[in-house]
């Protein structure tokens, strides 16, 4: 595949300020809000492409993605869904990258909601020629479980968390950040990659809030926390000059027993995921918690 963000012309103008790309893998029951959230969007966000690139669903995802077309339309927007039977986030990623037209690009996951102010703000932040990325302040979708609740309360305390700019679930480009690289390279961890691509002076952390689902229960828990593990591993293996710019805040043992004190059911949670992932590492396969 040839990297389409470049070898767009120059000289046609483009009708679309932002591109929303959106893979989705049988989202049924996440897709719908999460396109009501990009309906919602006001009128900083100028005119956008979304594209729901489909990948191997077995439900009724491209359904809900094509009832939202009308919608979009009225907006003098256009929402179109690329249907694949291929299997893959990858894959998807790469052919919505190879229709998209917007020198911005968002990257979206299906079960992401945002704020109205969302896409506004990163369109400001990223109309620059200079190399950035943008990414929303994110807030933890409240779990039906407890115990997924207290894991995510000390989550969000963690300092990479608290540090900003982290980029799960929902991250944003302009064209010079992303002629950083060509296609996604078939990997775990896409968003590791692309926030690796840039320095933290380069991140930018927005007001606007996005809501992202943590998956519920332990088992699950444990399942996906397997899997980031083994991304963030695998592209510090395969990009071992990315990692200079992690610039990922460490837990000190100190910030650990405050914490622990503070949130005891959250420390003993995580603590006991986290045990369960060293004891067993990731596998070459995984699914997802939901």
């Amino acid at each position: 595949m040839t990297e389409p963000y470049l070898t767009k012309s120059l000289l046609m103008p483009c009708p679309f300020d932002v591109a929303v790309i959106i893979p989705a893998n049988n989202e049924e029951t996440w897709l719908g809000r999460c396109l009501d959230s990009l309906m919602c969007q006001d009128e900083a966000a100028g005119r956008l492409q979304i594209i729901v690139s489909a990948n191997a669903c077995t439900d009724s995802t491209v359904d809900i993605a094509h009832r939202y077309s009308g919608c979009a339309e009225a907006r003098g927007w256009q929402l179109s869904c690329l249907s694949s039977p291929a299997p893959g986030k990858i894959g998807a990623l790469n052919r919505a990258d190879s229709v998209a037209e917007a020198e911005i690009r968002v990257y979206l996951d299906a079960d992401v909601t945002c704020e109205p102010a969302m896409i506004g703000q990163v369109r400001r932040a990223l109309d620059s020629n200079v190399a950035t990325y943008a990414t929303g302040t994110l807030a933890v979708v409240r779990a039906r479980s407890r115990l997924t609740r207290a894991y995510a309360a000390f989550w969000r305390k963690l300092p990479f968390v608290e540090g900003g700019a982290v980029g799960a679930g929902f991250f944003a480009v302009n064209r010079s950040g992303r002629a950083r690289w060509g296609d996604f390279p078939e990997i775990i961890s896409d968003d590791t990659f692309v926030r690796l691509n840039f320095c933290p002076a380069e991140r930018v952390e927005l007001p606007a809030t996005y809501y992202w689902p943590m998956v519920e229960g332990w088992r699950n828990l444990v399942k996906v926390r397997r899997r980031q593990d083994a991304g963030v591993a695998e592209v510090y293996r395969l990009y071992p000059d990315l990692r200079v710019d992690e610039g990922k805040a460490r837990l000190t043992l100190a910030q650990l027993i405050r914490l622990a004190i503070a949130m005891p059911v959250g420390f003993l949670v995580y603590a006991s995921v986290t045990a369960a992932v060293r004891l067993r590492p990731a596998g070459g396969s995984w699914s997802r918690g939901r």
